[in-house]
């Protein structure tokens, strides 16, 4: 087993901080795994991309060729990346930003960013609604292993939101797929 995945947004969205929590579940469900990323300049508000390579064997290369996942929450991300979106591939995206999605790969729209505002009254969070909805999707660990990773890595008296953020994903994950 190994999946590639490429999280991709502005700066600013915690695009970077989601790859490491996903690098992070993945070792502690005690597997193998590399995130690289890149940014630019402007850092707040310019591109931000970080990969996740997750495999049950040793990973020779840390680069994502052609991602098996695609998690975009940007239009300026969807549009770089979509092309380089495996035939059979998953794409995951923010809904409530992007708006116009038509692929051949499954698509699953998720208005992290609406959801974050509305139910917890604070943006920052989207990336965390992001991620358990990546999981509850795509199945590549269990619920359990990202919770701990997203608890290990957010700063002190943020847990309870980011708790809230993961059921949100979790949920709404598993309503869409349901309809699916």
């Amino acid at each position: 087993m190994k999946i590639e995945i490429r999280l991709a947004g502005f700066g600013g969205q915690g695009i970077i901080t989601a790859g490491l929590i996903l690098g992070r579940a993945a070792i502690l469900a005690g597997l193998n795994a590399v995130q690289t990323q890149s940014y630019g300049p402007e850092a707040r508000g310019g591109a931000s991309r970080s990969e996740v390579i997750i495999s049950d064997e040793e990973i020779y290369y840390p680069k994502v060729r052609e991602p098996d996942i695609l998690l975009v929450m940007s239009n300026p991300a969807f549009e770089r990346y979509i092309g380089d979106l495996k035939k059979d591939g998953i794409l995951i995206y923010d809904s409530s930003i992007i708006k116009k999605v038509s692929v051949e790969q499954k698509s699953y729209g998720i208005p992290a960013t609406k959801l974050a505002a509305e139910k917890l009254g604070n943006r920052i969070v989207a990336n965390i609604i992001m991620l358990a909805s990546l999981v509850e999707i795509s199945n590549v660990l269990e619920r359990d292993y990202l919770v701990k990773a997203v608890l290990q890595s957010v700063p002190k008296g943020t847990e309870e939101m980011n708790k809230k953020a993961l059921d949100i994903g979790f949920e709404y994950a598993k309503k869409l797929m349901k309809g699916d």
